[in-house]
């Protein structure tokens, strides 16, 4: 099959892999399942079989004129042609996300995803085997970061399994792995202000190499007073600090400028 390379169009055809995949999802014949980018319809097969409806969003316009033929006896499958980054998950009540999704725009749609909010209950995806590790990443690795932690605040990260790069066509110069993040009902730690909150830990891994003294610098004048009152030693680096400690930093943060 012809492929869009400014799609970043990689597709994934071993029968035992998408099984796995269909299995990590976790599905129900009541599930709703949007597949991002189904490409030439192998996993939209798959899911159609075991979910209620199935929502395929596909941006090549050639594909997904191809899929409406070929996916015509397919009754419970709605085609999307559309860009998944615009489509308005919020309009399509509680849903599951299956896909195996281009590399390059794997981050934005997680926050997109992240972003549309109590009616999303999980994301099975089949990313950028770095970008995976990045995710389940815990503190004190050079995986763990932002993504580690703005994932895990909102749901708990599996990696299911690593897709070696030979098992896609066209052949991309990366593995490839498949994470299931199950939304949680609720953060893990208490945050009262979550743009602080966020705030704190880009800028704080914007400069990861330095302590979070001198990154957390523009947050307040007083940074290093606060965290030895947080009980935080200064001139800890960012990727040591685990999510609880984050969000402790960003309470005392939040009551200097209270009390200030």
């Amino acid at each position: 099959m012809r492929t869009n390379k400014r799609l970043g169009q990689h597709f994934l055809y071993d029968p035992s892999i998408l099984g796995r995949i269909v299995d990590a999802a976790d599905l129900s014949p009541d599930d709703t399942v949007v597949e991002i980018g189904p490409g030439p319809g192998a996993l939209t097969r798959l899911l159609s079989e075991k979910a209620k409806n199935v929502i395929a969003i596909e941006l090549d316009e050639a594909l997904y004129e191809r899929l409406r033929a070929d996916l015509i006896g397919y009754r419970n499958v709605e085609l999307a042609h559309e860009d998944a980054l615009k489509f308005p998950f919020e309009k399509i009540g509680e849903f599951k996300v299956v896909a195996n999704i281009p590399y390059y725009i794997t981050t934005p749609l997680i926050f997109r995803l992240l972003e549309a909010g109590k009616h999303l209950r999980s994301m099975t995806l089949t990313i950028q085997k770095e970008v995976a590790e990045r995710i389940v990443a815990q503190p004190g690795g050079k995986d763990y970061g932002v993504l580690s932690i703005m994932v895990q605040y909102q749901a708990e990260p599996e990696l299911i399994c690593v897709i070696p790069k030979e098992s896609f066509r066209p052949m991309p110069k990366v593995d490839s792995a498949v994470v299931h993040m199950k939304i949680r009902p609720q953060p893990p730690v208490a945050v009262d202000d979550e743009k602080l909150f966020f705030r704190i830990i880009r800028t704080a891994f914007s400069q990861r190499r330095k302590t979070l003294a001198n990154s957390l610098r523009g947050i307040s004048d007083n940074i290093k007073g606060i965290l030895i009152n947080a009980g935080i030693d200064p001139v800890r680096r960012p990727e040591t600090l685990s999510i609880e400690e984050f969000a402790m930093l960003a309470g005392a943060i939040g009551k200097s400028r209270r009390e200030g």
